[in-house]
């Protein structure tokens, strides 16, 4: 796809220069918050407190407080983690395997694509932590400490440990990669700064770069490799996270299709959420020059694209229950359909394999207010997956008498809903002291056209 067609000519039109690229992005930063950053970064922390709330009245009183039981032992808290796993894939997969292919419209929405990243492991590390019970008696029997007295060691045969060392690894390359990709825009920042405090924090941040031909060879170097080190954490990541399934005997989980099935998934609710936030950014920041038409349209075909794929999983799973003669099998997905909670399989069908397909149309593709709809139709589609996958394989087991219904509990949902409150509270701290957009990256398409 040639990046002209994606930065729109209305950027070559308006005959931007170099500078004017510093001044349009840096305007946020420089700026006082606007009232509307007020506002959301106001209810921003309001839902954090929710969190802190929450997950101190589960510390205090256990995970009894949630609803789950003894037939349903996973239930919001699991899903959720794989929620979140999920939207943070599409921030490694635009950074680097479009970095890798030299796709170019990847520039303007690389950089928020890979701080929603970050953000949502850090929301999704949560949900396994408080899993365990009394936090503090879990943490200190998984970490190695214990391993040292020759008194137990964990695992290494369980998904559930292999979900540790994948999400891990995931976090700390995606952390290095952002912060790498933020150093010569910190710079400029720091360059501009008319305050000494600012002046000092930046320049510490930007580690004394220099901008040196040297120092831009260095640069590429390591960001090519990060980019070759990502590249299979996006991959693997997810398919790893999906064995926590396919590895068990659960009727609806023992399949071999879950690992493409999850990252696919991933991957589609991942651009859904950087569609949902860089929608808004570019009209309350004034970025229409930078993310423009073709980089909402490009990510439109790739929703399009994941989602008929997760369609289509969603298909085969039904096929191979048919035709494996399995009857647990069979009963599993047609109870998903008909059973007691056909309203989550029915929403997770219409929003994740029936919405996206109305990107076919043009129209669908580069109208704003409708892409932003439908990204928040398939973050919400995708999370009823989750659900879907999770709950309706584990409330009726082999034996009816061990099937019960589930509901969460204000516990869970305050948790869930914390989590957003964390997320978009680092995501606005993030808008106001970091440039939103990679300067760096689209001054060199402006050096390239020069």
């Amino acid at each position: 796809m040639n990046h002209d067609s994606i930065l729109r000519p209305r950027l070559v039109d308006s005959e931007k220069s170099i500078a004017d690229v510093s001044n349009d992005i840096c305007r946020p930063i420089e700026n006082k918050a606007s009232n509307l950053w007020k506002i959301g970064f106001t209810l921003s922390v309001i839902f954090l407190g929710l969190l802190g709330l929450t997950l101190t009245y589960t510390t205090l009183n256990g995970i009894g407080t949630w609803g789950l039981n003894k037939t349903v032992q996973w239930g919001w808290d699991i899903t959720n983690f794989v929620f979140w796993v999920g939207i943070g894939h599409a921030g490694t997969l635009i950074s680097a395997i479009l970095l890798l292919f030299r796709q170019k419209w990847r520039m303007s929405i690389n950089r928020s694509a890979e701080a929603m990243t970050i953000f949502a492991v850090m929301c999704a590390a949560i949900f396994p932590l408080f899993h365990m019970g009394r936090i503090w008696v879990g943490a200190y029997w998984v970490l190695p400490l214990p391993n040292a007295f020759g008194s137990l060691w964990v695992n290494f045969n369980s998904p559930l440990l292999w979900d540790v060392f994948a999400i891990t690894t995931y976090f700390s390359v995606s952390l290095l990669f952002w912060y790498l990709g933020l150093i010569p825009d910190i710079a400029t920042i720091r360059d501009r700064a008319t305050t000494k405090g600012r002046k000092f924090w930046y320049n510490f941040f930007s580690m004394g770069w220099t901008g040196s031909t040297r120092t831009w060879n260095r640069y590429e170097v390591v960001s090519l490799i990060l980019a070759g080190i990502s590249t299979p954490l996006v991959l693997s990541v997810h398919t790893i996270v999906s064995m926590d399934f396919a590895t068990s005997v659960v009727p609806g989980w023992h399949t071999t299709i879950f690992p493409p099935y999850f990252v696919a998934g991933a991957i589609f609710s991942g651009f859904g959420m950087v569609l949902t936030l860089l929608i808004i950014a570019r009209k309350v920041m004034n970025y229409e020059d930078y993310i423009t038409i073709g980089h909402l349209e490009a990510m439109s075909k790739v929703i399009m694209l994941t989602g008929t794929l997760v369609g289509l999983a969603y298909i085969t799973e039904f096929f191979i229950a048919a035709y494996s003669g399995v009857e647990y099998e069979q009963y599993a997905f047609i109870n998903r359909a008909t059973g007691p909670y056909w309203w989550a399989y029915w929403s997770m069908m219409t929003c994740n394999l029936i919405a996206p397909q109305v990107f076919w149309f043009k129209w669908a593709r580069t109208t704003p207010w409708f892409i932003f709809m439908l990204s928040i139709v398939v973050n919400i589609g995708m999370w009823f997956e989750r659900f879907v996958i999770i709950v309706t394989s584990l409330h009726r087991e082999y034996l009816p008498s061990g099937w019960v219904m589930y509901s969460p509990t204000w516990v869970e949902i305050g948790i869930f809903l914390g989590t957003f409150g964390l997320f978009f509270t680092f995501f606005f701290l993030f808008s106001k002291f970091l440039p939103m957009i990679n300067m760096s990256e689209v001054k060199t398409i402006l050096k390239n056209r020069e």
